[in-house]
């Protein structure tokens, strides 16, 4: 592991996902997720896993949602792995782009979004 890894965090010492994440991964995810968001407001996570702020970010939305309890489902998504779903989300819920970013999501539409140090469970109220 190189010095860089050990201090922003390489592939291999990746933040165990946390169990209350729903990853999105496909076409068929995102459209279930935002399905669901009909009957219960959803939370998309978009994340950029090669960078240090996204990383700060996620972990401290992490801790802040390990005792959230039905506000909204909680998705995420690796923005590297899935560049094209980002776009679509971004297009379909006229959202601009950012990373990371957190969009909330009711009656299939985007009614809340954050990025970088913005992004807080308070969004999800």
């Amino acid at each position: 592991m190189s010095f860089f890894d050990k201090i922003f965090g390489g592939k291999e010492n990746a933040p165990e996902q946390k169990s209350f994440w729903n990853k999105i991964e496909s076409e068929e995810d995102l459209q279930k997720a935002i399905e669901r968001s009909f009957d219960h407001k959803i939370a998309i996570f978009k994340h950029s896993t090669s960078c240090f702020i996204s990383k700060t970010v996620l972990r401290n939305f992490e801790k802040e949602a390990e005792n959230l309890t039905g506000k909204a489902d909680l998705y995420y998504l690796d923005l590297l792995a899935h560049r094209p779903l980002s776009n679509k989300i971004a297009e379909d819920l006229g959202v601009i782009h950012q990373s990371p970013q957190l969009i909330v999501i009711e009656n299939g539409k985007a009614v809340n979004n954050a990025s970088h140090q913005s992004i807080s469970v308070d969004q999800l109220s």
